[in-house]
């Protein structure tokens, strides 16, 4: 069962306040899906609408960051490409390295968000003040997010969920008119 796609329920939940957005990589940025050649080089599918997503979250004012257990060279490549300057990789505690983030950064759990898609993401999912999942996240996950977006994890979600957030702030129209103008 997946929450309503709705900006009252985030205004509730303190969408105004949020400073921090943290994303899962496998399964939200991507489908899941890790490919090892022979030479042991990975490979990762992500979706450009996503990546622009990101970069639009950052030109906002909000700080976009990485939380993942595993360690890839071609996420440090994606983040770097998206700006995002410190992505944690090769987590083995979630719930640990989220609340050195917030000590670091000076924030409360309620003016972060962030997004997973499988039981290893739960506590901070249940810690954050805006827990958010792809559509094809796991029912534990389902079952607690705040947010769900309508597409699978690597296909669109994490722009949905940057709209659901932009939106909710009042700042996408902003952020778009600068393309139309």
């Amino acid at each position: 069962m997946t929450k309503p796609h709705n900006l009252k329920v985030s205004r509730s939940l303190g969408l105004m306040g949020l400073k921090w957005v943290g994303f899962d990589v496998d399964g939200v940025m991507t489908d899941g899906g890790i490919f090892i050649g022979d030479s042991g080089v990975e490979y990762k599918r992500f979706h450009s609408r996503d990546g622009h997503g990101l970069k639009m979250l950052s030109r906002s004012g909000l700080e976009v960051g990485i939380i993942t257990g595993r360690q890839s060279q071609v996420v440090a490549r994606r983040a770097l490409e998206l700006g995002i300057a410190d992505p944690r990789q090769g987590v083995k505690d979630k719930l640990a390295v989220y609340e050195a983030i917030l000590k670091e950064k000076g924030l409360s759990p309620e003016q972060t968000a962030f997004a997973g898609d499988d039981v290893v993401d739960l506590p901070i999912l249940r810690r954050c003040g805006l827990a958010l999942a792809p559509a094809d996240a796991c029912p534990e996950v389902l079952a607690v997010a705040h947010f769900v977006a309508k597409s699978r994890g690597g296909h669109g979600a994490v722009r949905e969920m940057v709209e659901f957030i932009l939106k909710g702030q009042g700042l996408w129209d902003v952020l778009v008119a600068k393309y139309e103008a």
